[in-house]
């Protein structure tokens, strides 16, 4: 949405609510970023659809009639129903923001029904395969120092259940690996995570190896000419590992996040507990977790019951 289809204040008016979001919900950059797309299309679309520049007052005015024409014309321009209920989630909390600052109740915004989709279970690998993965990833590098930094950040990855951002965000300060790391995760929440025994062996052989001098606010992570780790040089060496090992696509830098709690629940671990180690905001995006978990269940169950 360009600024010339929408009327100042009500430019403004998004502009406030996304500083808001910024300062009480904490929310990143990123979801920032995703919000303000989400509300301008929709504001983009109004303008569109009622021939005219959105104002403040033409919100007041929006019928089940507009929210259904938004919807049909996001599907048809390819708009998936996840990304769509995404954006119907931003649009209505927007509204009811706006709706309470200007007076006005924004019934058929808030009635709008999200388009039903099938939430994608995380794709988790076996156990044997994520020790394989780490152990394949170490012959891809030629040089002692590099293989011995890609094994220290997979191992990261699956022994502390970290997002493939918040295990390069290291510095140089965290080495040695203390027993209990303390991570800002998405929206700058602070957790607190255990460090295993192999995490921490494997990055003090990566630091003993390690060219680059290690600076308490650099990188912990180094690229070859010393700059930053590029996440898309860890994808590419598992992807040259899973490949050798006959691992599916999934088998990606996340993946081993996934590995992490998957492997915790069928440990027995509490569910709360491990929505705290990932940081997830809400119990019910670490409940996944256990549909994989009884998705295992059930194969095991038809594949060895001589009944099933």
């Amino acid at each position: 949405m360009s600024v010339t289809e929408t009327s100042p204040q009500l430019y403004a008016a998004l502009e406030a609510w996304l500083d808001r979001m910024r300062a009480l919900n904490a929310a990143s950059e990123a979801t920032i970023a995703a919000y303000r797309r989400d509300v301008s299309g929709f504001l983009g679309f109004l303008a569109q659809h009622q021939g005219g520049a959105a104002g403040l007052g033409s919100l007041r005015d929006i019928t089940q009639a507009d929210m259904r024409a938004w919807m049909a014309d996001a599907r048809r321009q390819g708009l998936g129903p996840r990304s769509l209920a995404r954006a119907l989630s931003a649009v209505k909390t927007f509204f009811r923001w706006i709706g309470e600052r200007e007076g006005f109740e924004p019934t058929a915004v808030l009635a709008a029904r999200s388009p039903k989709y099938t939430r994608k279970l995380p794709r988790p690998l076996a156990e044997d395969a994520a020790r394989a993965m780490i152990d394949r990833v170490e012959v891809q590098a030629k040089e002692d120092w590099v293989a011995a930094r890609d094994v220290a950040v997979v191992t990261v990855l699956y022994g502390c259940g970290l997002r493939i951002s918040e295990a390069l965000g290291l510095k140089g300060a965290d080495a040695p690996l203390p027993e209990v790391l303390r991570i800002r995760g998405k929206g700058d929440k602070e957790r607190l995570v255990p460090v295993v025994p192999a995490a921490r062996e494997a990055v003090q052989r990566y630091v003993a190896l390690c060219p680059h001098p290690v600076e308490a606010e650099a990188p912990l992570f180094r690229g070859v000419r010393g700059g930053a780790l590029n996440p898309r040089l860890v994808a590419k060496v598992m992807e040259q590992a899973r490949l050798q090992l006959g691992l599916p696509s999934s088998a990606t830098p996340h993946a081993l996040r996934h590995s992490f709690a998957t492997h915790l629940l069928s440990a027995g671990g509490d569910l709360r507990a491990i929505q705290e180690l990932l940081g997830h905001a809400s119990l019910s995006t670490t409940q996944a977790y256990t549909a994989v978990d009884t998705a295992r269940l059930m194969d095991v169950y038809r594949n060895a019951h001589p009944k099933a």
